[in-house]
């Protein structure tokens, strides 16, 4: 089954500095019917405007994943962690017992992220972040693991997450394809940074959503007018 969720139905607001979108419920926006996707618990689709951010918060037993798609995002914690994660770039904060962080976008141009939230296998881990860098050109018509929490996948070069789920990114160029097994038993949510392209048949636009499960694989064409990139995550049920 795969249900297509386009991106001019999900939920959202506008805060002037960060206009924001929801693929599942989160802050002002509630739909009992989209509280998550397995393990999956928040995928934000979030525009910050130069100079801004978000001030010093607490997050606590949650995976959190930070996909730039464009401009750079900065993060800073009560750990002493620091780092500037740049457009195609990747950071990931597991934070455990709890931790207090700032993101800011400290660009002159807007700043476009993926943000996503799931739930870890286990709480009170301890906490941490971590960021690497992942060319879109290592990634060509295939999909490459970003983040984590299976064997194997450190090792292979995946930062690692606290959850039975892997983030993975593939750039498609225009009419190509690829096709990608999905771990047997788990759920997958997809959503196309930009581009179009047709999955299992079923047609996606630019951040458009896919709740995919029942599926043994995907078969993905790109639209011909332009070439695709497409965020992954493959997770276990909830």
């Amino acid at each position: 089954m795969i249900e297509a969720r386009p991106f001019a139905g999900l939920g959202g607001a506008d805060h002037g500095w960060l206009r924001a979108r929801h693929h599942f419920s989160f802050a002002g926006y509630s739909d009992p019917a989209r509280m998550g996707w397995g393990r999956l618990r928040v995928w934000n689709d979030d525009e910050i405007a130069p100079g801004t951010g978000f001030d010093p918060h607490p997050h606590r037993d949650m995976e959190i994943v930070t996909y730039v798609r464009e401009g750079a995002i900065t993060h800073r914690d009560h750990l002493g962690n620091e780092g500037r994660t740049v457009a195609g770039d990747v950071q990931v904060m597991s934070a455990g017992t709890g931790i207090v962080h700032a993101e800011y976008n400290l660009e002159p141009v807007a700043t476009r992220i993926f943000q996503l939230w799931i739930v870890p296998d286990r709480r009170g881990a301890a906490p941490s972040w971590g960021t690497r860098s992942f060319p879109r050109a290592g990634r060509e018509a295939r999909f490459e693991v970003l983040a984590s929490g299976r064997p194997g996948d450190a090792a292979a070069g995946a930062l690692a997450i606290n959850a039975d789920a892997a983030v993975l990114a593939a750039t498609l160029p225009a009419g190509g394809a690829l096709r990608h097994a999905l771990a047997p038993g788990c759920m997958a949510y997809l959503v196309l940074a930009r581009g179009a392209a047709r999955v299992n048949g079923v047609a996606l636009g630019a951040r458009d959503g896919a709740a995919i499960s029942g599926e043994e694989a995907l078969a993905i064409e790109a639209g011909a007018g332009a070439d695709a990139e497409l965020v992954l995550v493959d997770v276990a049920a909830a």
